[in-house]
This record gives structure tokens, C-alpha cells and sequence, in this order.
């Protein structure tokens, strides 16, 4: 297991006054209100700015992605901005700069925006998401990502799964864990293959309702850090829960909307199981991979504990029964 060592991770040197002097390097003003945000992947701030609004600052974790992969997550957000869509864009100095450096971290600013987590149920709301979609989904559609990595089972499932059994398990769950999960990949793999050479294009990636903000009826689309390359079913089935008659209503408002502007192959519903699977095996590999960094331990005790890993067993279970069965259709 890795050891924590608080003052030697990267994060432990990024203090509230590395924080300002970074803003303030872009000639920007702060008051001395500093905010820390939900961000665990990254370090998210709301700074106060004097005689103006205050500004998010997102310091990204040193060695995961490079400068090339994260300015491409930056020209989607500005490109989706400039066809009027509601992502919340960097902001860009009078170079066109998005990317900023200090001190060895790098960072971006973007303006706040308010708002609230969607409410799924509301069909209404579902209709809604599904045209911004639709809209971000062909402009997504235009070019393809030349740095970032497209979603596969490689990175998310296998990779995963061998991190988890050589470091993690605990040795009276690792016999289950690896029959499970070499069926479970054995299955994803082979329904990859089946769905046959799927368009993909760049997605947001991580489409869950935290990454939603709710206002005056509308949503807008914020961080892109998970941003790649993959079929549009991936922005979709995070959307949907219930049983099997909700998830249906709900999909079928959701297309409704995306149909007015971008087509949907119906085939990608067969993935939504699989990109399930996968998310679940890559959740607690990212975990893992973390639990070297103070604020994971603090922010997720139950992980890496006897209860965590026999509950997750069952899970996987349960999601190798799902596999099995028929994917959603359109009504």
C-alpha cells in the first residue's frame, strides 16, 4: 500500500498565498477571500477579486495530463462557447493564453457560475440536456483529439484491475476479485468487438449531475477534465437510473432533444453495461492511484478497507449479471 507522506506530495507546497500571487500574476487583484472547492483529481479554488467577481482558479495535478492534452480540453470548451453553448470556458489573457504557469504548477481561470445539480427525473429537464448535448455533440463530431486518449478497456478495465491485484486486495478477497473481474473484461471485451468500429468523437466524458449546474431552466456544462475521445452513449448513461421503465422514459427524452441537432446510433446503447463496467473498475484504480495524496485519505476513509472491497464484490456481480442482459431500445 502506499504511504502518505504529507510533505512531500506536489499539492502540500500550493498555500493560499501561492494561490493569489498565481492570480495575481495575471495583473488580477485578489482580496484575500479564498475558497477551496470540490475537486480531488485537481485543486479547485474561488478566489475573491477586489471590485469584481470572483474568479475559480484550477491548479492541475502535476504529471497527469500534458500541456498539449490540456489545451485541447481548452479549445472544445472555447470552441463549444463560441457556438453560444453553455460550458463554462478558460478565460484567455489578451495573448489568447489559457495555460498559465507558476511555480511549477499550472493553472487556468474561468469566471463562477451558479446553478444547481439537474434533476434527472424531471423529463422536461432531460429534454433540455438532450438538445445541449445534440448541439455540443456536433461540433464534438468536426475534428477528432490529436493528444488525449480515447476510452477503452485497456486503460479503464485491464490496467485497472492489475494495479488493484498487485497493491490493494487484501489477499482474502483477491482469488474472487481476479475470477470476477477476468470475466467481466472477458465480456466488455468481447462486446467492444461485436459493436463493431463506432464513431467516436471528444465528449465531455464525465457527464454526471455534479458536473451540471442547473439556472433559470438552462444547464451549463463545466469541467472537461475527463474529456476524450469515445462514442456519444458516454455522455448519456451516467443520466439515466431506476428500474428499466424510468431509465426508458428518461432516454427516450433525452434523444428526443439530442435527435433536433446530432444523430444517434441506437447501437451504442449495447455499451452503456460496458462503460458501467468500466467506470466501476477505474473508480477504485483512480483511488488507488491517489491514496498517496493526503486529501484522499481524508476524503475517502471507507476505501481500501475489508468492508469497501467485499462490498465491491457484490457490485461487480451484480454488473456482470447486467452484462447479461438486454440493453435498453428506443421507444
Amino acid at each position: 500500500m502506499l504511504s502518505i507522506q504529507p510533505n512531500t506530495h506536489p499539492f502540500h507546497t500550493l498555500t493560499p498565498d501561492l494561490i493569489m500571487d498565481a492570480i495575481e500574476s495575471l495583473e488580477f487583484r485578489c482580496d484575500c477571500r479564498n475558497l477551496a472547492l470540490n475537486s480531488y483529481e485537481n485543486r479547485v479554488y474561488q478566489v475573491g477579486i477586489e471590485d469584481d467577481k470572483p474568479l475559480i482558479a484550477k491548479f492541475y495535478r502535476p504529471g497527469r495530463w500534458t500541456d498539449a492534452q490540456i489545451l485541447e480540453e481548452h479549445e472544445l470548451c472555447l470552441e463549444l462557447a463560441r457556438h453560444e453553448l453553455p460550458v463554462v470556458a478558460p478565460w484567455r489573457n489578451h495573448d489568447g493564453t489559457s495555460l498559465f504557469n507558476y511555480h511549477n504548477f499550472r493553472f487556468a481561470l474561468y469566471q463562477r457560475q451558479g446553478g444547481h445539480a439537474p434533476e434527472f427525473d424531471n423529463l422536461d429537464n432531460l429534454l433540455i440536456l438532450g438538445r445541449m448535448l445534440g448541439r455540443m455533440h456536433r461540433i464534438g463530431s468536426l475534428k477528432e483529439f490529436a493528444y488525449r486518449p480515447a476510452l477503452d478497456s485497456k486503460s479503464f478495465g485491464h490496467e485497472s484491475v492489475a494495479l488493484i491485484s498487485e497493491k490493494f486486495i487484501p489477499s482474502e478477497y483477491n482469488e474472487s476479485y481476479m475470477a470476477l473481474t477476468s470475466l467481466l473484461l472477458e465480456k466488455v471485451d468481447r462486446l467492444l468487438r461485436e459493436a463493431g468500429d463506432l464513431k467516436q468523437i471528444r465528449v465531455h466524458g464525465d457527464c454526471h449531475s455534479g458536473n451540471i449546474l442547473w439556472r433559470n431552466n438552462a444547464p451549463h456544462f463545466v469541467d472537461f477534465d475527463d474529456s476524450r475521445m469515445a462514442p456519444a452513449v458516454q455522455d448519456f448513461w451516467m443520466m439515466l437510473s431506476g428500474d428499466r421503465t424510468r431509465k426508458l422514459a428518461q432516454l427516450d427524452a433525452l434523444l428526443e432533444g439530442y435527435g433536433e441537432f446530432f444523430d444517434f446510433n441506437p447501437s451504442e446503447l449495447r455499451l452503456i453495461e460496458v462503460f458501467r463496467t468500466l467506470r466501476m473498475l477505474h473508480y477504485s484504480a483512480w483511488l488507488a492511484r491517489r491514496w498517496g495524496d493526503p486529501a484522499f485519505p481524508i476524503a475517502f476513509p471507507w476505501f481500501n478497507t475489508m468492508h469497501y472491497w467485499g462490498e465491491q464484490i457484490l457490485e461487480l456481480r451484480e454488473q456482470l449479471a447486467a452484462l447479461d442482459e438486454p440493453p435498453l431500445e428506443l421507444l
